[in-house]
């Protein structure tokens, strides 16, 4: 699709923020308007249309399409949403670690157990850390109070969540991520302990590089909409 637009800009609207284009505001992909609670929000959405050059690359709508996720998916069902996310812990990854005599669980306990016990300490949980491959079910009341903290949060921070909770296979590592000073790279090298371990054992391969640099990248990303979308209003 050929550039439609000269100029992207961010302006206040009825309950937040919009971008405009050439004075047109924007709509979700779902038709619903697009505004975000934010001006730092809006102005980051509004960077991303202007960045575009002749033909528009819509892999480059990152920010946007979280917007977009957040309004016309989670704001439309958040008790759906709220439900769905425990899901994450119920198998964490942070919680599933190999047994005590393989190599492997030394880097797991040392990368994974003082992540763990720092968000149990801050949100008052407690995960149930399980060795071997059988699943163990987390204890009903860790479930409950997931839930009641995820009913807590706006449909911003929720899709930045469950975005952050699916590239890691963790919620644990996505309620980290949410906290303020959290290091994008530390956090995705927990997630990818297990990984990266074996590329040490057996060499690193090029591609399987270049998807990790990717992932990455998004997860960054997603953490860069959650202090976007909060800024201001915490």
């Amino acid at each position: 699709m050929k550039r439609f637009y000269s100029q992207a800009t961010a302006e206040p609207a009825e309950t937040g923020w919009r971008v405009a284009l050439d004075g047109r505001p924007i709509r979700t992909a779902g038709g619903a308007a697009q505004i975000v609670p934010t001006q730092v929000l809006a102005e980051a959405l509004a960077r991303e249309w202007a960045g575009q050059g002749e033909e528009i690359d819509t892999a480059a709508f990152v920010l946007r399409d979280m917007v977009d996720l957040a309004i016309d998916i989670v704001a439309a069902d958040p008790a759906g949403a709220t439900e769905n996310r425990p899901a994450y812990a119920r198998a964490d990854t942070l919680c599933y670690r190999g047994e005590r005599a393989e190599p492997l669980y030394a880097r797991q306990r040392d990368v994974w157990e003082p992540l763990l016990a720092r968000i149990e300490q801050r949100q008052g949980l407690r995960f149930e850390r399980v060795s071997g491959i059988v699943h163990r079910p987390q204890p009903p009341e860790t479930l409950a109070r997931l839930r009641a903290l995820l009913e807590g949060q706006d449909a911003f921070t929720l899709a930045a969540l469950q975005t952050l909770a699916s590239l890691t296979a963790s919620l644990a590592v996505a309620l980290a991520a949410l906290e303020e000073g959290a290091d994008a790279e530390a956090l995705w090298a927990a997630a990818n302990a297990e990984e990266d371990w074996q590329a040490e054992q057996w060499g690193w391969d090029s591609v399987a590089a270049e998807r990790r640099a990717a992932r990455l990248a998004a997860f960054a990303r997603a953490m860069e909409f959650a202090r976007l979308a909060r800024q201001g209003r915490d």
